[in-house]
């Protein structure tokens, strides 16, 4: 069964940092892009970034690029999100997403297979 889990959600100043993790299993990420997503209350889901299964190429949206990194460990499952000078703008549920794909990887939701079940970060003071 697949699975994956968020952690690292939570209370952040503005300007503050922030690691998530998305932990995988039953699955190998060398056959997985994952992706990271986010969603306010009542607005459409949105890409953040996206990392690939072989050769690690990764795509950020613009309002995160030089603030966010998106890595990956495979002996550990994991691929964790690094969020740096975090903004109110950034609050969100935090959702990572696992698409069967050997080679680049997309921010656009739909095609994604398997969904966490996401993790609450607040940027406030």
């Amino acid at each position: 069964q697949f699975q994956l889990v968020e952690s690292g959600g939570g209370l952040v100043q503005p300007g503050g940092s922030l690691r998530l993790s998305c932990t995988v299993s039953v699955f190998s990420l060398d056959t997985y892009a994952i992706g990271w997503f986010r969603q306010v209350p009542g607005k459409e889901r949105e890409g953040v970034s996206c990392i690939s299964s072989t050769d690690g190429k990764t795509s950020y949206v613009d309002s995160v690029k030089g603030r966010f990194t998106i890595s990956r460990d495979k002996a550990k499952s994991t691929v964790d999100l690094q969020r740096n000078s975090l903004e109110p703008e950034d609050t969100a549920i935090y959702y990572c997403a696992a698409e069967r794909r050997f080679f680049g990887c997309t921010l656009k939701g739909s095609v994604y297979d398997h969904w966490g079940q996401g993790t609450q970060v607040t940027v406030s003071s």
